[in-house]
């Protein structure tokens, strides 16, 4: 679709529409097509490199604590801005995540994404946003 005289252009960040995810896969799914807006068509091997899977499991991790832990998500986007994943997901909880570091040996389910997203990204908040919490993140994508 081209620009009318009367219609700014949208940039690439902007060309995908989102919603709010129901599960962590709709927001992966967005995240994906979000990247592939950016860059092209993403193949199966470009979803398989480290950068494209990290940016995927941080997305993945932050919703499904909202969704686990905090009622569900109340706001999302992602945004591409300056080579770097922009991500931003709000919920109805107050509560920040607790970083559980791994016990060696112990074999569990669950307490330790968040210590992946702290791993995995560039910058990363926790803020109070709407009597709830706003977690914005950055995943380098160069």
């Amino acid at each position: 679709m081209h620009p009318t005289p009367h219609t700014p252009p949208v940039r690439h960040a902007d060309a995908v529409p989102l919603r709010l995810p129901r599960s962590a896969a709709e927001a992966r799914d967005a995240v994906t097509r979000l990247l592939t807006e950016e860059f092209g068509g993403l193949t199966d091997e470009t979803l398989a490199n480290v950068v494209v899977a990290d940016a995927l499991l941080v997305t993945s991790e932050i919703v499904t604590n909202a969704l686990r832990h905090a009622d569900g998500v109340t706001g999302f986007s992602a945004r591409i801005i300056g080579g770097d994943l922009h991500l931003v997901v709000d919920d109805a909880d107050p509560r920040h995540p607790v970083l559980q570091e791994p016990i060696p040996g112990s074999v569990g389910e669950g307490g330790y994404g968040w210590s992946l997203v702290h791993r995995l990204t560039a910058r990363l908040s926790v803020t109070p946003h709407g009597g709830g919490k706003r977690i914005a993140a950055v995943v380098a994508l160069a």
